[in-house]
């Protein structure tokens, strides 16, 4: 949390000679993951590359840190859920490095961050979308949400699915507080993680495209775990 308000503050104080832009706000997110990598002691395996174009990207959610993990690899907008503007000081940086918010329980403001994800990738720019709605602790991905990728396959835009796994049920967040999960999950030593960027996927029908995504996510899912010395119980 210091790492981000320092580095927000500096960016805050360099707009006084030069202009905000996209460009410099994606630069600013990824110098701070990584940094922010080494001091939470996350160590990664990764496969797959990022998509040579303009692309809606989508992932399973375990954490708040999943982002972190993705943006080390690619510059996205990121549709997150409207209680991330309660944090101060990490609402300030997503806003800088660019977030759609989303109130899941608000169906205009479900709508409205659908045309919001078209306008965004319409203008040249990624999206990152977390198709469960909400973090999962459970073994696969719960059931996706299809009003994304009905938009996806209406506007004829490429998806890019990813996939990412934790070591330890510790970093899995599940009933508790963002400040509770913080401590929880960076207070050991190290934190193992699996991320895998797949292959572009397109469709004309946005439910089918749903069902390969999250069908290819839940595959990797399974795969991700296999081979761990320690394999997650994950409660119901």
């Amino acid at each position: 949390m210091v790492l981000v308000l320092v580095m927000v503050l500096a960016y805050l104080t360099s707009l006084l000679i030069f202009k905000h832009t996209e460009k410099r706000a994606f630069r600013l997110r990824r110098n701070f993951v990584r940094i922010a990598i080494k001091v939470l002691g996350i160590k990664m395996q990764v496969k797959g590359k990022p998509y040579d174009g303009i692309a809606l990207y989508t992932c399973n959610h375990r954490s708040f840190s999943d982002p972190i993990i993705s943006s080390l690899f690619i510059d996205t907008y990121v549709i997150a859920k409207a209680e991330v503007a309660d944090i101060p000081v990490l609402d300030r940086g997503a806003r800088l490095t660019g977030v759609i918010y989303v109130k899941r329980d608000n169906k205009s403001s479900r709508h409205a961050t659908r045309e919001k994800m078209v306008e965004v990738i319409k203008s040249g720019l990624n999206v990152l979308v977390y198709p469960e709605g909400t973090v999962n602790h459970k073994a696969l991905c719960l059931p996706f949400h299809k009003g994304t990728f009905i938009e996806a396959a209406k506007n004829g835009f490429t998806v890019i699915p990813m996939a990412l796994e934790y070591r330890d049920e510790l970093d899995l967040w599940y009933k508790r507080s963002f400040y509770h999960q913080m401590f929880r999950q960076f207070g050991k030593w190290r934190t193992e993680i699996k991320f895998e960027i797949g292959p572009p996927m397109t469709s004309d029908d946005g439910i089918a495209l749903s069902e390969e995504v999250e069908e290819w996510t839940n595959k990797k899912i399974i795969e991700m775990n296999t081979g761990w010395s320690r394999v997650f119980s994950y409660k119901d």
